[in-house]
C-alpha cells in the first residue's frame, strides 16, 4: 500500500493525541508524520511507534513545506476555519474533527459504516467533515434499523461524559470530587461547566437556541438527517453527567406505520452491523456501560425492548467512547476509506 505524508493539527490536544494512538493501532500507511500545534506547543514532542517526533508550528505554509497529503484537524472550529484552506491549496485532503464544516452542503459528513459513498464528494472542497460525537454512535445503531424497518422518528436522551468538554472538563470533575471528600465542595471552582458537575447532572450542553433546544441537540438532528439522507424526525435532549469518558444514549425509535417490531430481528440487525456490539441480558445484569466502552472502538447496544403500547416502537441504550468512536477513530476510519476509494479510481 502506498504511504502518505500525514499532518495532525492540534497534535497536543486530547483528540489529537488519540488520533496518534488509533493510527498506530490501525496501522495507518504513514510515510511522514507531521504533528502541528500553536507556537506555544511547537517544539514539544509526541510519541508515535516508540519514536519521539517534534511538534511544528501551525502556519499557512507548513502544509506545502511538509508536502502534506492527509491533514487531520483536531484543534477547534476557528483553527479549521482559518487554516484548512491552506492544507487544501497544498493538495491535501482535510478530515475535520470540528463542527465548522459539518453542515456545509458541499462538504461530505461521514460515518464510514453508514455513508462511505459520500467520501467521493471530497473533491469539491477538499474537506471531509467528522460528525458530532453523539451523532456518530447514534447513527451507527440507527442505520441497520432503518434498513430493517424504515425509521419514522427518533427520540434520544444523551448522558455525556465530561471529557466531551476536553481535558479541563475531566480535571474539573476530579477536582470537585476531591473537594467533596475533603468537605470543601461549597468552595470548589466552577469553570468548565455552568454548574457543579460532581454529584450532579446538567441538562444543557452548548448554547440555547431560539426553538428551546440547545446547539448540541440541533447538531444531532441536522447531522443525522444529512448523514443518513433521510428526513425522519429527530428530537434530542443532551445532558452532561459526572462520568469521565464515554457517552451514553437512551433511544426510542418509531418505525413506519404497520411495522410490528420483532426484538430478535432488531438484535440480529445490530449484531451484524460493522463495529456495533450487542450486550443485552437484563436478567443477568449485562448491558452497555461507559466502563465497558471506554478505550474501545465499538458502539455497544443493549436494553433492547419493544414498546408496551405501540408495536412499531423499540427502545434501547447505547454507549461509545466519544474520544475514539466519536472523534479520533471515526476520523482515522474516514482516512482509511478515502485511501481505499482513491486507489480504486
Amino acid at each position: 500500500m502506498r504511504k502518505f505524508n500525514v499532518a495532525v493539527v492540534g497534535a497536543t490536544g486530547a483528540v489529537g493525541e488519540e488520533v496518534f494512538r488509533v493510527m498506530e493501532e490501525l496501522n495507518f500507511p504513514i510515510n511522514k508524520l507531521v504533528p502541528l500545534a500553536s507556537s506555544r506547543s511547537a517544539g514539544s514532542k509526541v510519541e508515535f511507534k516508540n519514536k519521539e517526533i517534534t511538534v511544528l508550528e501551525l502556519t499557512e505554509s507548513v502544509f506545502e513545506e511538509q508536502e502534506v497529503e492527509i491533514a487531520f484537524f483536531c484543534a477547534g472550529g476557528s483553527i479549521s476555519e482559518k487554516f484548512a484552506k491552506f492544507a487544501v491549496e497544498a493538495g491535501a485532503v482535510v478530515i475535520d474533527n470540528t463542527s465548522h464544516f459539518r453542515m456545509d452542503p458541499k462538504v461530505p459528513l461521514v460515518v464510514p459504516e453508514v455513508n462511505p459513498e459520500d467520501i467521493r464528494f471530497w473533491r469539491e472542497t477538499g474537506i471531509i467533515a467528522n460528525p458530532n460525537c453523539s451523532t456518530i454512535q447514534m447513527v451507527q445503531s440507527l442505520k441497520p434499523l432503518d434498513e430493517l424497518y424504515g425509521i419514522k422518528r427518533v427520540d434520544v436522551s444523551t448522558y455525556q461524559a465530561v471529557s466531551g468538554a476536553g481535558k479541563s472538563g475531566m480535571e474539573e470533575l476530579v477536582k470537585q470530587m476531591q473537594d467533596f471528600f475533603a468537605f470543601r465542595l461549597e468552595e470548589t471552582e466552577i469553570k468548565a461547566f455552568a454548574h457543579q458537575i460532581a454529584l450532579n447532572v446538567i441538562p444543557q450542553i452548548d448554547v440555547a437556541m431560539d426553538n428551546g433546544f440547545t446547539k448540541e441537540e440541533m447538531k444531532m438532528v441536522n447531522e443525522t438527517q444529512k448523514i443518513m439522507h433521510k428526513n425522519f424526525e429527530v428530537a434530542a435532549t443532551c445532558v452532561r453527567v459526572p462520568v469521565l469518558r464515554s457517552h451514553s444514549e437512551s433511544l426510542t425509535v418509531t418505525f413506519r406505520e404497520g411495522i410490528d417490531v420483532n426484538v430478535d430481528e432488531v438484535r440480529s440487525a445490530l449484531e451484524n452491523f460493522e463495529n456495533v456490539k450487542v450486550i443485552d441480558d437484563l436478567e443477568n445484569k449485562k448491558y452497555p456501560m461507559p466502563i465497558i466502552s471506554t478505550d474501545t472502538d465499538f458502539t455497544y447496544v443493549g436494553r433492547i425492548r419493544k414498546d408496551v403500547y405501540s408495536p412499531n416502537i423499540v427502545h434501547y441504550f447505547n454507549v461509545a467512547d466519544q474520544v475514539r468512536v466519536g472523534a479520533a477513530t471515526n476520523a482515522v476510519r474516514i482516512g482509511l476509506k478515502w485511501i481505499e476509494l482513491e486507489s480504486d479510481i
